[in-house]
């Protein structure tokens, strides 16, 4: 699988693998999106050197996500996916569509953590000690 990045090239997921990865869909007109970003941002750089990867899936259109991320960067890579994600999500365990949605992948590519709202820091603490 492979997802477009909104400043150019492409992010494949199969190059994520052996590795604890949080994934988590977010949109730029998602306000609990937006006030999770700076903590996910913090979980990225703090946990990277223990092998944790976050990948943001933006629900949105290339242009919108490329003007955000130009006014409030983010550390981790962030890939596009527009109204497809959604589908994606539900995939991933996101019955109700919402956002934002969040999924923790084990070393082995294993779901093993989802959360539908807006992530706190105590619960990135405990995924990063669980997982």
């Amino acid at each position: 699988m492979r997802f477009p990045r909104p400043e150019g090239g492409e992010i494949e997921m199969a190059a994520l693998r052996g590795r604890p990865l949080l994934l988590n869909f977010w949109a730029t007109w998602c306000p609990p999106c937006i006030r999770e970003m700076p903590e996910l941002d913090t979980f990225a750089r703090r946990h990277a050197a223990s092998g944790w990867l976050v990948l943001g899936l933006a629900v949105d259109n290339p242009l919108a996500v490329l003007e955000f991320l130009a006014k409030s960067p983010v550390s981790y890579p962030v890939g596009v996916v527009g109204l497809e994600g959604a589908e994606l999500s539900r995939r991933l365990g996101n019955e109700r569509g919402g956002l934002p949605f969040s999924v923790v992948f084990a070393r082995d590519s294993r779901p093993v953590a989802r959360k539908l709202g807006e992530t706190k820091p105590e619960l990135l603490r405990d995924w990063a000690a669980r997982y």
